[in-house]
């Protein structure tokens, strides 16, 4: 059985104008007092307008959905007493045209340093799941296999349409922003892990990152655990839709590390199709037709979720995830993406509409 881990990234709002609001220290100090929250639990990011939290390793969907669910709850309150809007959108929807306030860490100034333009803008969220791995080689050979799937987990979780006070004509807006990063997108394919340490040592000692963890590929080995981190997703609305791709996202590895320990052979795209492939994924979400980066064909965004399902079944049978799952997506193809959502609450309630949608989903089912 592998376990999984979740971490949530949450943007506070302004409750009437949805701007940005840099109160993530007052609503830290909030949470830190809850004793429903546990101190790893609380995370500062980037910007202080965000608030991160990491979920407890967790052997059931069960679990994670709770340790989010009461996260969440605590978070809803330390908001409310500081009158922001705790949010799980993976962009902001309006941003003033100053500078941000960073958090008050090192390291972000180093970033903001090298990057100036980049992280001036960086209100976007994400969801990363880390799945644990036999060990680093392992891992390897699974990073190298899941590739090809990483677009349909980026259609699946689109939460990121508005920037800038406009809808941007992507579903995910997060995962075009993040292409300004100079190590970014789905990762090479790697000989063993020692190839891997290898080139990130190198990436490293370019200067052009300031360090491992500005390697934002869509999937990397983690550095602090014993776990492959999948990084495709956007930050959810709903707890569920986050445990729902964690979900997919442990089939994903765990199938790639079974199916490199039996020596079967999986095809490898080609970087361009997989760029594409990403491109239309974070365009279309499931509402049109994705990349196969495999064949480099058109497929109805629905039939490459079903290609995905179909492809993690076994492991979701083995962990008990399937019916979790398949819920899950059924309600999803009901309801639409996240930013479908917000597309709707916009059209029908304006900005308003959209905070209000914010608010009730944080804790709502």
């Amino acid at each position: 059985m592998a376990t999984l881990g979740i971490e949530e990234e949450y943007l506070l709002l302004d409750p009437v104008s949805g701007l940005p609001v840099h109160k993530a220290e007052e609503v830290a100090g909030y949470l830190h007092r809850s004793p429903r929250v546990t101190e790893g639990e609380i995370q500062r990011e980037l910007l202080s307008c965000q608030i991160e939290t990491a979920t407890p390793v967790s052997a059931t969907l069960t679990e994670a959905e709770e340790y989010l669910l009461n996260f969440r709850s605590q978070l809803e309150a330390a908001a409310r007493k500081t009158a922001v809007v705790a949010s799980g959108t993976a962009s902001a929807p309006f941003i003033e045209d100053h500078y941000p306030e960073l958090t008050d860490k090192e390291r972000y100034r180093e970033l903001r340093d090298s990057a100036p333009g980049i992280v001036g803008d960086q209100f976007v969220n994400g969801l990363h799941v880390h799945v644990s791995i036999p060990d680093r080689e392992a891992g390897v050979q699974a990073l190298n296999r899941i590739r090809e799937w990483l677009p349909a987990i980026v259609a699946l979780s689109c939460n990121s349409p508005y920037w800038l006070g406009r809808d941007s004509g992507f579903g995910s807006w997060r995962v075009v922003h993040y292409r300004r990063w100079p190590v970014q997108g789905c990762p090479p394919t790697f000989k063993d892990a020692a190839d891997y340490e290898r080139r990130v040592a190198q990436l490293v000692s370019t200067g052009a990152i300031i360090d491992r963890g500005v390697l934002t590929w869509m999937a990397r080995l983690s550095d602090s655990y014993p776990t492959l981190e999948v990084r495709a997703g956007d930050a959810q609305l709903r707890a569920r839709d986050s445990v729902l791709i964690a979900a997919l996202v442990r089939g994903l590895v765990s199938t790639a590390v079974e199916e490199a320990g039996r020596g079967i052979d999986r095809p490898v795209p080609e970087a361009e199709l997989l760029d594409a492939a990403m491109w239309q994924a974070a365009r279309e979400g499931l509402t049109g037709q994705l990349v196969d980066p495999v064949s480099a064909g058109l497929v109805p965004a629905q039939d490459r979720i079903q290609a995905l399902l179909d492809f993690v079944s076994e492991a979701l049978d083995a962990e008990n995830d399937t019916e979790w799952v398949r819920a899950g997506l059924q309600d999803i193809l009901d309801s639409g993406t996240g930013a479908e959502r917000q597309r709707r609450a916009m059209a029908e309630g304006g900005t308003a509409g959209l905070l209000e949608l914010y608010g009730s989903a944080l804790t709502g089912e």
